[in-house]
């Protein structure tokens, strides 16, 4: 398996190329942010209130794979199977339904870690524990229930993450909706027992609220609410900070159109970012401690241009000074062997020094 670029990222980039490879950040200048490197974990996180345990445990996630010593990660997530409904996620590749082939996609992907369920990972912990770093996904939004419900509900104890071996904890916290104060309680005591435990914190922080939809743009990837997300996250003590990419921004205005919500100020829109995507998901990682918590964007869904699209994610990601991707479906929704392929097209712009903090 080769720890070297192979990717021409320009080539895949294609039209975008020179907007996403040349652009140059003022907003909030690359020299005010912790950024990856080999020394990471040392350099950021040897000097807070972690424990040895848990510096152990980073060090593992971040040593681990084609992206291991570099500061970087590259994590493969299959929580779908609950979150989307298993049929759905896996009826485009059926081997999926067995959790040794999520597993296996992992390793042979390059990544650095696999995060799924308490099932998943409980099925095969015997065998692959010690192969790859395992990070146990405790909450899930069960979609069977009629009518659907939007609700991250606990699945698995941190005990169970501990007793299996795993080397973090993951979970969801849908901000902005009815249920956020009770998720964020639970979330705040299981990432406590966890750091106790010695494992690392995954958080995704997306935004989930209906309001948050105004005369027709999705602003629960703006860039200003998604930022407050992340900032909320690092406060209960996230290592790392699973976030969607920002697709537009002006959240906290648009909202404020049809009565008092939150708190904002012009100078987040005039002077802490511009329209481009890199300085979009700058803003992200500025939100997550100027960067001494790992920012990973979300791959997205799977569609016709995966391999572009997951590139362009990650040099977005790279050059905004965030800390790698977790992406799913864009490799397990296809055979084995073309998931491995886009896991890798993602690790080599990590690897690629002509791919720049901008």
């Amino acid at each position: 398996m080769s720890s070297h670029s192979t990717t021409n990222v320009a080539d895949v980039l294609g039209d975008e190329a020179d907007f996403l490879l040349n652009h140059r950040s003022t907003a909030i200048p690359s020299d005010t942010l912790h950024l990856p490197g080999p020394d990471f974990v040392d350099r950021i996180w040897a000097a807070s209130d972690r424990t040895p345990r848990v510096l152990r445990s980073l060090e593992e996630l971040h040593g681990h794979g084609r992206l291991g010593g570099t500061g970087y990660l590259s994590i493969l997530p299959v929580d779908q199977g609950i979150e989307h409904s298993a049929g759905a996620s896996f009826a485009p590749n059926p081997i999926y339904f067995d959790p040794e082939n999520i597993v296996r996609l992992a390793i042979e992907g390059g990544c650095n870690a696999v995060a799924s369920t308490y099932g998943v990972l409980g099925a095969v912990a015997r065998k692959y524990a010690h192969k790859i770093p395992f990070v146990l996904k405790f909450n899930h939004n069960e979609l069977l229930s009629h009518p659907n419900r939007y609700d991250q509900i606990p699945f698995a104890l941190v005990q169970n993450a501990w007793e299996m071996g795993c080397v973090a904890v993951g979970a969801t916290i849908y901000f902005g909706s009815e249920d956020s104060g009770r998720q964020i309680q639970e979330v705040s005591e299981a990432f406590a027992l966890a750091h106790e435990l010695g494992m690392a914190t995954i958080l995704w922080c997306y935004v989930r609220n209906s309001e948050f939809k105004v005369d027709g743009v999705n602003h629960e990837a703006s860039a200003d609410l998604t930022g407050q997300a992340n900032h909320l996250g690092v406060t209960i003590q996230a290592d790392i900070i699973k976030q969607k990419q920002p697709t537009s921004n002006g959240g906290y205005p648009a909202v404020n159109k049809s009565g008092g919500f939150g708190k904002y100020d012009e100078r987040m829109y005039s002077e802490l970012a511009t329209d481009h995507p890199i300085d979009l998901t700058r803003y992200q990682v500025a939100n997550c401690y100027m960067g001494r918590c790992g920012l990973i964007n979300s791959g997205g869904a799977s569609g016709s241009n995966d391999l572009q699209q997951a590139v362009r994610t990650a040099v977005i990601n790279k050059r905004a000074g965030g800390t790698g991707l977790i992406s799913g479906r864009k490799a397990f929704q296809r055979p084995m062997n073309e998931g491995v392929g886009i896991l890798n097209a993602i690790q080599d712009v990590y690897l690629d020094p002509s791919v720049d903090i901008a």
